[in-house]
């Protein structure tokens, strides 16, 4: 997931960019930006990267997308938040059992590390996403509370809302591994209550989901039933909330 979540001042092409993102249309939104520049070809990969991660389709264009972004690259820093993207993809492919690409997931987010210094915008949003390898493909709720704790010092510092709105939801949701339900809920709220202000629909339903798991009856029903009517509006994505939004038959074991 890309970390920008506003636009860049008063820039309409930026504007009609996050709107379509914002409503899950990453291949319409891609579609807007010319193809003449490194940044344009990062962002347009950027997007469509996205949607892998949401919708479980539209790798080919992905690859297509990176590879041209990995060829415009001319500084360090556009290498690095190429390979950046490189991770992510092979992240996103392994989590949703497309192909096991963990060891390129790694691989392509340490070269970014190498490449993209301290203190950069884009080292925020490396941060974060090694945070999710170590969530999620490693198994280290350590070393991922400890990655996701500097991605959001650092989105602090570089005023990226939408990437603090990812930092709170994951630090919440290792908090309610750990059993600590109220830092668990400040957490979820705080990345709900920043997505509801950009206007971030496709990212909005998880948020009312995850919120929902902290509170009790009726409330928590209440923000389920957002949930699953921004889903439908949605079209059913992202996919893979499908299976939190379901109710576990009755007499099913869970696993």
């Amino acid at each position: 997931m890309s970390g920008n979540g506003t636009t860049a001042g008063d820039d309409p092409l930026q504007t009609a960019v996050w709107r379509l993102r914002s409503r899950a249309c990453w291949a319409d939104a891609a579609a807007l930006l010319p193809s003449d520049s490194p940044a344009y070809s990062l962002q347009r990969a950027g997007l469509m990267v996205e949607r892998c991660l949401y919708t479980e389709r539209g790798w080919e264009e992905a690859e297509d997308a990176l590879r041209t972004a990995e060829a415009q690259a001319r500084t360090d820093e556009e290498r690095g938040a190429a390979a950046c993207e490189r991770g992510q993809l092979a992240y996103a492919a392994t989590l949703h059992g497309v192909r096991d690409r963990a060891d390129e997931a790694r691989a392509a987010l340490g070269r970014a590390a190498a490449l993209i210094p301290p203190g950069a915008p884009g080292r925020a949003l490396l941060d974060f996403r090694r945070g999710l390898l170590a969530e999620n493909l490693t198994l280290s709720p350590q070393a991922a509370r400890a990655a996701y704790r500097r991605a959001h010092a650092a989105a602090t510092a570089h005023a990226d809302p939408l990437l603090l709105s990812f930092t709170w939801r994951h630090l919440a949701g290792l908090a309610l591994r750990d059993g600590e339900l109220t830092e668990a809920r400040h957490g979820f709220a705080e990345s709900l209550r920043i997505r509801e202000e950009l206007g971030y629909l496709v990212g909005t339903a998880p948020a009312l989901a995850s919120l929902a798991e902290t509170e009790s009856e009726p409330e928590a029903s209440r923000l389920r039933e957002e949930a699953s009517r921004l889903f439908r509006l949605l079209g059913g994505v992202p996919t893979w909330l499908a299976r939190q939004l379901t109710p576990p038959t009755p007499g099913a074991a869970t696993a």
